[in-house]
């Protein structure tokens, strides 16, 4: 399957899926500078430098990973996270409160509103509390089209992410997701979960109160 999802004007967005449990792997890559931000190090690491060598060509420039974004600390995303950064020495990111459970130090411990950048562009952090403590969506807002949001196992198609039927922990995601992303970003952001297929604000926005109503 090929990994180029998006060839945006600064940078190209390349997703695969690994592992039995589909978690995608995207990899964002600034054109002009070769930089490059990893967004959750899932797991077969052999699959992870496949993609980063298919992104290679992506840029006229030589390729640099230069950070390792995790959106939240659950085991699935972080398989392959010791490993890439052993072999890349990148720096990396994660929200402050799931920072301490991950296999490796984070460099760059994340709040609500801060911002990882490399050469080329940035990405803002978005503070998702609920599925983790320390959940974190990623967003490139392309100045040229739609803003685009990684957002972890936080929203997916048809609903936010799993919080294991408790209530107070249901309903501090869907209040985050609901000012956070749909109060924040128009309805043409595309939105890219940690599992299966994209969808965008629009498609879902209709559904909040339907999702409130059922408690999941």
């Amino acid at each position: 399957m090929d990994s180029l999802l998006y060839d945006l004007p600064a940078l190209t967005i390349r997703r695969i899926s690994v592992s039995e449990m589909d978690n995608n792997v995207y990899l964002l890559t600034a054109k002009a500078s070769g930089e490059q931000v990893l967004i959750d190090a899932a797991d077969d690491f052999p699959a992870i430098q496949q993609l980063l060598q298919d992104a290679a060509g992506d840029t006229s420039a030589t390729p640099r990973l230069a950070l390792i974004a995790t959106t939240h600390q659950h085991w699935d995303h972080v398989r392959a996270l010791k490993e890439l950064v052993e072999a890349t020495e990148a720096t990396t990111a994660a929200g402050t409160d799931d920072a301490e459970a991950l296999p490796v130090p984070v460099d760059r411990p994340l709040g609500h509103g801060d911002t990882v950048a490399v050469d080329g562009f940035e990405l803002a952090a978005v503070h998702l509390r609920g599925h983790t403590p320390g959940s974190i969506a990623f967003v490139y807002e392309d100045p040229e089209g739609p803003a685009h949001i990684f957002s972890g196992d936080s929203l997916f198609p048809g609903g936010v992410g799993n919080t294991q039927k408790d209530p107070g922990r249901f309903n501090q995601l869907l209040d985050d997701v609901t000012q956070r992303l749909f109060g924040t970003y128009p309805d043409s952001a595309v939105v890219h979960p940690g599992h299966g297929k994209p969808t965008t604000l629009g498609a879902e926005r209709p559904h909040l109160e339907e999702w409130r109503a059922r408690g999941w």
